[in-house]
């Protein structure tokens, strides 16, 4: 496996995570694990589109010499509830090569197609709590979730090819709940 640049933010280890802990360090599927509490678990697309890499994710994109990536931002929801928020990031480019299935997912998770193939590594977890500063605590509040403190999330590089795709699961209050 190619190792990856070393990210201070995004830490092995979650400490102090108490009730977060499992979600944040179950290396399966995260949709899978829902499911199986929430038989109506459903995405909502949320954005898709180019747009620059956030800060803390440069590390994987800029050696490839890409100004704009191609971001995925979706939440999981159970019934009405939104549990998790996903935010995936790829070179535009691959979506005509080994990530051409994420082109096509539309309301599908991504989580079924990166545990459907045998040949993605996957890089191990790495989790932060992300505070109001973080772009993706803006996000969710531009989109409508009413999100005070700090929120856990993690994050995972996948690779297929040497071609990387870095998914980051935002954990909202409501997953605790499942």
């Amino acid at each position: 496996m190619t190792p990856i640049p070393c990210d201070t933010f995004w830490q092995p280890e979650p400490a102090a995570a108490g009730r977060y802990r499992p979600w944040l360090t179950d290396p399966g599927s995260l949709t899978a694990r829902i499911k199986a509490r929430c038989p109506g678990v459903w995405v909502k697309v949320v954005f898709q589109g180019l747009r620059r890499p956030d800060r803390d994710e440069r590390f994987v994109f800029a050696h490839r010499g890409r100004a704009r990536v191609l971001v995925r931002e979706v939440f999981l929801c159970c019934g009405d509830t939104p549990v998790v928020f996903a935010h995936t990031v790829l070179d535009p480019h691959d979506l005509c090569g080994v990530w051409r299935s994420v082109a096509k997912l539309g309301s599908r998770p991504l989580g079924a197609a990166l545990f459907a193939d045998p040949r993605i590594e996957r890089h191990p977890l790495r989790s932060s709590k992300i505070n109001w500063h973080h772009e993706l605590q803006r996000r969710l509040k531009r989109y409508g979730m009413n999100t005070s403190g700090s929120l856990w999330a993690r994050r995972s590089l996948f690779r297929l090819h040497d071609s990387p795709i870095l998914v980051t699961e935002v954990f909202l209050p409501e997953i605790l709940r499942l």
